[in-house]
């Protein structure tokens, strides 16, 4: 945790503006409160910082880059995975956590095509010191607007800006991390909505941009000595901003589990495993997918209703958090495999 805080950023609150005329529709303060009521800070933190962070943690040489997985198998007392490059690997169990196009996935139940959500990303991060000072507030910010919504936020202990933008599409039809986007079509995108945003996007210098997909919530994970953990089991829109905090508390729970019940049968923690998950993420899924539909309300009459229940909850329940988020954030893992342990 130490090294992680010094790496991230702590956001003083979260808030919901208005696309056009930038008015803030509802801010919840985080900074300070959060640690009292849940137990933990918000950190903005770069993934790559989070990676490095993970990775020191790690015995030398465990981590192997470049290895895709072709096939897997299984007896009553192991399973292996086969590499792309021929090399085999033998172990107790295989986890499966490579992403919403699992191959695992596919070869415990099946192939099927991630769905695509109608929402396209374009994500980019600013230096700080290009910024005039005082320009992105210490918050995380989300300008709500119709088909479509912006996010920014600092990272990195406030060196930089990331900056989210997603709207809505047709279609999509490449899969990739590395597709670039320009400023032009930010400014065309979101023509209209405050000058403060079109101002970021000048600064826009490589802008990356992907199309969102996701799946239906699994109803089981694992079979025998194979099961699935985070983007492989559940993925999920990022509007809760809960995808890498699923996987981490998928590994912690399996963590928990081995750990603590090692002298049981694979199997079976693999079940425990799986029916301690399946309900909590699924939720996430789907709470995703409905926050989406409310940040991107097309009708003025439908965003003048949700405005207007944003000001009720900040009069009457000033505590509440953004997003309605309670469920996600008391939650703790480790506890919960105690309890079922």
């Amino acid at each position: 945790e130490d090294a992680l805080l010094e790496r991230a950023f702590r956001p003083e609150s979260h808030v919901f503006r208005d696309w056009r005329s930038g008015r803030a529709l509802f801010r919840a303060k985080v900074k300070g409160p959060y640690e009292e009521r849940f137990g933990a800070p918000v950190c903005n933190v770069h993934r790559a910082d989070l990676h490095d962070v993970l990775r020191m943690r790690l015995p030398e040489q465990i981590v192997r880059l470049n290895a895709r997985c072709v096939g897997v198998e299984q007896t009553s007392s192991g399973a292996s995975i086969t590499f792309a490059d021929g090399s085999h690997h033998s172990a107790d169990a295989v986890i499966g956590a490579d992403g919403i196009r699992s191959f695992i996935r596919g070869h415990l139940f099946g192939a099927e095509s991630p769905r695509f959500t109608g929402n396209v990303t374009y994500r980019f991060t600013i230096p700080t010191a290009s910024l005039p000072p005082g320009f992105i507030e210490p918050e995380i910010t989300n300008w709500l607007g119709p088909g479509g919504h912006i996010v920014h936020y600092y990272v990195r202990r406030g060196a930089l800006v990331n900056v989210v933008a997603v709207h809505e599409s047709g279609e999509w039809t490449e899969e990739s991390w590395t597709t670039h986007g320009s400023r032009e079509e930010l400014h065309q995108i979101y023509k209209g909505w405050h000058p403060s945003l079109h101002q970021l996007f000048e600064h826009a210098h490589e802008c990356f941009k992907w199309g969102l997909f996701d799946r239906e919530p699994l109803p089981r994970w694992t079979s025998g000595r194979v099961t699935l953990l985070g983007d492989a089991a559940h993925p999920m829109l990022p509007f809760l901003g809960q995808g890498a905090a699923m996987a981490i508390e998928d590994g912690v729970a399996l963590g928990v589990l081995f750990n603590e019940q090692s002298h049981r049968d694979i199997g079976a923690l693999l079940l425990d495993y799986e029916a301690l998950r399946r309900e909590r993420t699924a939720r996430a899924q789907i709470g995703s997918r409905a926050r989406a539909k409310e940040n991107h309300l097309r009708s003025p009459l439908a965003r003048f209703r949700r405005n207007a229940k944003f000001r009720l909850r900040q009069l009457f329940n000033p505590e509440a958090t953004l997003h309605a988020g309670e469920w996600l954030y008391r939650y703790d893992v480790v506890s919960a495999c105690r309890d079922r342990i």
